[in-house]
């Protein structure tokens, strides 16, 4: 079995790919195709618009955090489907330093490996045939890169798109679009990247916008025909993908609580686990069966004050954490300690299941890759386990007293200061999970 596909990338963020990849997305379902989502790297936004752009659940492919095992299980998702189409992140060659023993996460590495060739999205205002130069150092780069052309995006004027194309038609790179330039169409955003497809006021129709301006604009019949088909394994197999931490998994779910990779939701639904949904903005306990709690991270530091008094979901997580594991990843982790403080500067109490005060008006970055090994269990997940992880926020810790979860390091090897806290039953961590290191190497 094989399915046809192509990667939408770029050469930076916001140029305009997640735009052409949701107007895509939405086109293609409306000709009929069942179109496979994916995003390459460690983004847990993006894959939920991808979702309400084409009615199917989008996973994260990412060539530093996950072996080829995992990647291929990952990819049988189009199984299936009629096309796939991918969304880079940040430009298409950037990523990390590769040790050899494992990928270096840009786009373009996941382009070469699934042999998906790429379409570069290219910002052309303020150049005309100067873009060329640019798509061609793009496609040149790598001579193991497939590459399917450009989008245009950003075009001024019909004049202007006619020189861009010159140039481009000078080098032999193929115009598979020209967008002219539209301020309305962009996706509101926040410190963390996009706003949340669930707190967008009318995502269907902005979704519905971007398809129409695709459609106009695009080459849609040669953006089909430059997709390469790929082997696509015929059956799934779940033992790939990592296992539950829990039988029952209670999972905050709402618009603090949603930033979890998806293929570890499904690999834990697949292998058994029953997962149990719940709200902590309205005020929901956890699940009193679950055998675990799983607090997501998310913007907690938007909601700190309805948080804060949230009685209900509190004291049903106190109560869950006497016996039972309690587990917390970036936000959710700012949640089970004494404190949040807020932007504005006003500290809220949180959970005081460890002892952690964090605050987002001390803003500082921190954004990378993570190996950890536990020196503590997290639930089910032994330890001395090594985990893949990510981790991208603005708070920082204020006060820690629990002793480190884990020992963690970033993607050169260097330590890392922010190693998770452990007390009793209840565990937390910066950054998230995407995958056990299994004989991945290291990283």
């Amino acid at each position: 079995m094989s399915v046809p596909g192509l990667i939408i990338a770029a050469p930076a963020s916001g140029t305009g790919k997640t735009t052409v990849m949701l107007g895509l997305l939405r086109a293609l379902s409306e000709d009929g195709l069942t179109v496979q989502p994916f995003k390459s790297g460690p983004d847990y936004i993006d894959p939920a618009f991808h979702r309400a752009a084409c009615g199917r659940s989008s996973f994260n492919l990412d060539s530093w955090a996950m072996d080829g095992e995992l990647l291929d299980a990952i990819a049988a998702e189009a199984a299936g489907a009629d096309m796939v189409l991918a969304e880079g992140s940040m430009g298409l060659y950037d990523g990390v330093a590769s040790n050899g023993a494992s990928g270096n996460g840009a786009s373009a590495e996941m382009a070469r490996r699934m042999g998906w060739p790429v379409v570069l999205v290219l910002d052309v205002s303020g150049q005309a045939q100067s873009a060329a130069a640019t798509a061609l150092g793009f496609k040149s780069l790598d001579p193991h890169l497939p590459f399917a052309g450009v989008i245009l995006n950003r075009v001024a004027s019909p004049r202007h798109e006619r020189l861009v194309r010159k140039g481009m038609e000078a080098v032999g790179i193929p115009v598979l679009g020209a967008l002219p330039r539209r301020g309305d169409l962009t996706l509101p955003e926040r410190h963390l990247g996009l706003v949340q497809a669930v707190e967008h006021p009318d995502l269907d129709r902005a979704i519905a916008d971007y398809a129409a301006f695709l459609r106009a604009h695009a080459d849609l019949d040669a953006i089909r025909r430059a997709a390469r088909r790929i082997p696509v394994p015929a059956d799934r197999v779940e033992s790939r993908l990592p296992v539950p931490p829990a039988q029952r998994i209670a999972i905050a779910r709402d618009a603090a609580f949603s930033f979890i990779y998806p293929h570890l939701v499904e690999g834990w639904r697949r292998a058994g686990a029953e997962i149990l949904p719940f709200s902590p903005l309205a005020n929901e306990a956890p699940a009193s069966h679950a055998d675990c709690v799983w607090l997501p991270g998310g913007y907690p530091e938007l909601h700190a004050g309805k948080l804060a008094a949230a009685g209900t979901f509190l004291s049903g997580l106190r109560n869950h954490a006497e016996t039972r594991a309690v587990h917390g990843e970036c936000g959710g982790y700012m949640v089970l300690g004494e404190a949040l403080i807020d932007k504005a500067g006003v500290a809220h109490r949180m959970a005081g299941l460890l002892g952690l005060v964090t605050s987002h008006a001390e803003r500082k970055m921190h954004l990378g890759y993570r190996l950890a090994e536990l020196l503590s269990p997290i639930s089910g997940i032994p330890v001395g386990t090594r985990l893949c992880g990510h981790e991208f926020h603005y708070s920082t810790i204020v006060e820690q007293r629990d002793a480190p979860l884990a020992r963690v390091t970033d993607a050169n090897g260097d330590a890392v200061a922010e190693t998770g806290s452990r007390r009793g039953h209840v565990t937390g961590t910066f950054f998230h999970m995407i995958a056990p290191l299994n004989s991945r190497g290291a990283a």
